[in-house]
């Protein structure tokens, strides 16, 4: 009975433990404190040498509920990932998850070195545990701050943190080895990651479209779907570890190929997703948290605070400057991807893996990379908002989008029923516009349903619900949201060509030369961007009108309100996607292809 007793109480406490953690984050929102610090706080007071005096040293454990973790985590990430999005950065975001990583192990080797006595193989071990930055702790605590970078930026970010966690496990796990063995060939390294690069890229790409070609042809009963894409997740990860693959860039890929393709159920995939990537990410920070003893980082506190200062100010700047040179970033641009090397529960995660292997000093690997984690939610977490701003990487504020409801159409993959609330300052409401891929479908008016040519015109108050493709669904939302006033846009945002987003398209034509149609002519330019931008509006959009294009300079009230004229040298359409080159535009095809099998 004792046994069952302790069952019981292990359940009870770990419900207990997830609850606060889920609790805690109204406080975190509210105080600021970045999430999950509060999350390793609780594991950490919770623990043996803390108030709950919960004893929890099965590293075991912990390892396998980080790895679940860390790839349901990029899992989620590939699937929200847009490859038309991040195309134009795959190039600089593919070095800085490589050679970035590489670079900042490095850099971060010395110091370690000096301040904690370690041999030059142990110190180069902590630098890899410590350079990969953590997706969940960048875009966590962007979406806590409620801020919206720079398009490029963010797909940089979002890019870069989701493939660099795979090279810092090969680093960590080929220096863990070579400390293990005492011996390495640089041959035998290369050709390891070369296997585990292809290997785990082949079995992402089929392992994607195997679940896309399930969703779509097995007809599951109903609330399946969700449940069957994440253990199909799980069984892609741990089919791609167990064939001596990198299952973390596999899981990534796999996400990218699924949510970039019509499956059915795609809209309870990713909330069901959202859910379970919040509770193992909760799950993950309060269990390494529990490994942690309070006197035992206090006992490496001054030489990790030195590696934590060194990371944040030396090794991460000099790794992002270096690799980031080749590429058309500014200044500040570049300063930004530095200050947002935030580590997170990926390095403390690295750091149990020598702790799993008992090599020697592996627990100063872990208290370092403990605090180090600590320092950066810390340091960079708490002044991440105020970096985007003065640094002019962040774009004006919008309203919280309005609730939309998505439904999935039995056998319809292209379109899909989406549902609004008509608000009385709405863009739908004041001005008539809707996107020409989209048809209103029917209305509930106090109560009764009514087609959309019986309840015309649309009342505010109304349900409208509208067939859209489900890639498009969520550039719905700005017509549908109450339109704040007008603000005035970044200067540091804008070209010299510009133009009011209320002038008609009339004018331009009058003065350009070019060809409206008639039925467009009293659009204004704001109207034009509203109707057919795909997607939400950002800076640096752009839409071609005859032999021009009109680029997206400034945001307010949720439009585009500041437009850029570019030109065209030689009387032609103007192809308005940027100019990729040589061998991106190779890789790109390439991508296709693979995808596309």
């Amino acid at each position: 009975m004792a046994i069952l007793d302790s069952v019981s109480l292990a359940i009870l406490l770990g419900s207990v433990l997830i609850m606060a953690g889920i609790l805690s984050s109204l406080l975190a929102l509210r105080f600021g404190a970045p999430l999950l610090l509060v999350f390793l706080g609780l594991g950490l007071l919770a623990g043996e040498g803390g108030l709950g005096k919960l004893k929890f040293d099965d590293v075991r454990i912990a390892y396998l509920v980080g790895s679940a973790a860390l790839a349901l985590i990029l899992f989620d990430g590939g699937l929200k990932t847009r490859f038309q999005s991040i195309r134009a950065v795959l190039a600089p975001s593919a070095v800085l998850a490589t050679v970035g990583v590489l670079l900042t192990a490095l850099l971060t080797t010395p110091i370690a070195k000096y301040v904690l006595d370690l041999s030059w193989p142990e110190s180069f071990l902590l630098g890899a545990v410590v350079a990969s930055t953590d997706a969940a702790a960048v875009f966590l605590l962007v979406h806590a701050q409620g801020l919206r970078l720079r398009p490029r930026i963010g797909a940089m970010l979002e890019v870069e943190s989701g493939t660099n966690d795979p090279f810092a496990v090969f680093l960590t796990m080929v220096l863990v080895e070579l400390l293990s063995l005492g011996k390495y060939s640089t041959s035998h390294i290369i050709w390891q990651f070369a296997q585990e690069a292809v290997l785990g890229i082949v079995i992402g790409l089929v392992g994607g479209r195997l679940v896309v070609f399930a969703l779509n042809k097995i007809s599951l009963p109903q609330g399946l779907h969700a449940p069957f894409v994440t253990t199909a997740a799980l069984v892609i990860f741990g089919f791609a570890q167990i064939d001596h693959a990198s299952g973390f860039l596999a899981v990534y890929l796999a996400g990218i190929v699924i949510g970039n393709r019509p499956t059915r159920a795609h809209n309870s995939v990713l909330t069901f997703l959202d859910a379970a990537t919040w509770l193992a990410q909760i799950v993950m920070f309060v269990l390494l948290g529990l490994l942690a003893s309070p006197d035992k980082l206090v006992a490496v506190a001054v030489p990790a605070l030195v590696v934590a200062l060194a990371l944040v100010f030396f090794a991460r700047p000099i790794a992002v400057f270096l690799c980031l040179a080749p590429f058309p970033f500014q200044l500040r641009e570049k300063i930004f991807i530095s200050w947002v090397g935030l580590r997170g529960a990926v390095a403390i995660f690295l750091a149990s893996i020598p702790l799993l292997l008992d090599l020697p000093k592996a627990q100063i690997y872990f208290n370092v990379a403990f605090i180090v984690v600590m320092v950066s939610l810390l340091l960079q977490g708490w002044t991440l908002g105020f970096a985007a701003r003065k640094l002019h990487v962040a774009l004006p504020r919008t309203d919280r989008g309005p609730r939309r409801i998505e439904l999935d159409l039995p056998g319809q993959l292209e379109q899909q029923l989406v549902g609004y609330a008509v608000r009385p300052n709405s863009l739908f409401l004041k001005r008539g516009l809707i996107p020409s891929w989209s048809k209103p479908t029917l209305v509930i008016r106090e109560e009764k349903i009514l087609s959309a040519a019986e309840a015309a015109p649309v009342q505010k108050g109304d349900y409208l619900y509208l067939l859209a493709p489900p890639e498009k669904a969520g550039a719905l939302d700005r017509f549908f949201v109450d339109m704040a006033p007008a603000s005035a846009p970044d200067p540091n945002l804008l070209g010299d060509f510009m133009i009011a987003g209320d002038v008609t398209l009339e004018a331009v034509a009058e003065v350009y030369g070019i060809e409206v149609p008639a039925d467009a002519r009293s659009l204004t330019l704001a109207d034009y961007f509203d109707i057919h931008l795909d997607g939400a509006p950002r800076v640096g959009a752009a839409l071609p009108l005859g032999s021009i294009a009109l680029v997206a300079r400034g945001l307010g009230g949720n439009r585009v309100n500041v437009i850029g004229l570019r030109l065209s040298q030689d009387d032609k359409p103007i192809r308005v996607p940027r100019r990729i080159p040589a061998f991106q535009r190779k890789a790109l095809r390439i991508w296709k292809r693979l995808s596309s099998t």
